[in-house]
């Protein structure tokens, strides 16, 4: 019998270390509050209000883990606004595990501090970006003592720029050292989740600790077949987001490869936010009324069912796999 790589393993959360094997039903790609620090400051959004936000994100996990969800992973990074101490107020209320992230969310160039820090630069060092990811992983972000429990990396319409390469060989050095996942937001109308396995694959990261972000928004079977080949777990992560693609299109693509065996590869969840700077409440009421962290439980999950997925399916794509994925790898 093959041992359970999730055995023994634990993994970080905002309130501590859990099992793996106890994360239970997990959504693997979703985020708390999206938000804008500079604009933040001096050009407040006249959606956010904190304290409505932080009660809208309690209300909303609480009601997910009466869904039967039992662990959420908030890949908020900067780029995007993480404010871990606001989310560790949000956890301490709810049964919900969270698991937090580090990473860098760029598409194309960094802040100017990582033109003048690093080797060969102006001010010179070791490179930020390694070290910045390496503390959150092993020691905490910031101050919080929240671990990082996975790296988040992007690619899309810029490619493989100098900066976003830059992040993804931090994330593969970072992976190196301990083990820890790394999931990506890739662009499959543009084929950039193939850039980016064959990238960390040549630099060691392990197949089976990569997840390829936004994979179900691709109706390329061929590429999907692919980077399955590759050994990766494709992630489809966006149902609900109208403005992406169709969720019809979506439980399609994801039947066809339950049904050639695939499901162990296999993870679904839905990139949505309680609060998006990006894309605001108002705007997501009108236009994507069904992008919200409870759409696969109450619509998507009995949907496949119904068209024939199995149950012991969906358990492997929403605990096994994520179990697995989550739990460091042994270096």
């Amino acid at each position: 019998m093959t041992a359970d790589p999730a055995a023994g393993a634990t993994v970080p959360t905002y309130r501590g270390t859990v099992g793996a094997g106890v994360l239970g039903r997990t959504l693997m790609h979703e985020h708390v509050f999206v938000r804008s620090p500079e604009l933040d400051v001096d050009y407040p959004h006249p959606e956010w209000d904190q304290v409505s936000a932080v009660e809208t994100a309690v209300r909303g996990l609480e009601d997910l883990y009466d869904l039967g969800i039992r662990t959420v992973v908030d890949l908020t990074v900067p780029g995007l606004g993480r404010d871990v101490a606001l989310v560790a107020r949000v956890a301490a209320r709810v049964r919900v595990n969270l698991v937090a992230a580090t990473g860098w969310y760029t598409d194309d160039v960094l802040p100017p501090f990582f033109r003048t820090h690093g080797p060969g630069r102006l001010v010179g060092g070791t490179d930020p970006l390694t070290d910045f990811f390496l503390r959150d992983v092993q020691h905490g972000i910031g101050t919080s003592g929240v671990r990082a429990g996975v790296v988040k990396v992007v690619t899309d319409a810029p490619g493989m720029t100098p900066d976003v390469t830059r992040i993804l060989t931090a994330a593969a050095t970072v992976h190196a050292e301990t083990g820890v996942l790394i999931s990506t937001h890739s662009n499959p109308a543009l084929g950039t989740g193939l850039d980016q396995a064959r990238f960390l694959l040549d630099r060691a990261v392990r197949a089976d600790h990569l997840i390829i972000g936004h994979s179900g928004d691709s109706t390329d079977l061929d590429q999907l077949r692919r980077l399955l080949g590759m050994g990766v777990t494709l992630g489809f992560d966006r149902f609900g987001m109208a403005h992406t693609g169709e969720d019809q299109q979506r439980v399609d693509t994801l039947l066809t490869l339950l049904g050639e065996g695939y499901a162990g590869q296999l993870v679904v969840s839905h990139d949505a936010a309680y609060f998006s700077r990006v894309t605001p409440p108002s705007w997501r009421r009108s236009h994507t009324p069904h992008w919200t962290h409870d759409h696969l439980s109450r619509r998507i999950l009995p949907l496949l069912l119904e068209r024939g997925a199995r149950q012991e399916d969906l358990d492997t794509m929403m605990i096994d796999n994520p179990a697995r994925l989550l739990a460091p790898v042994a270096r």
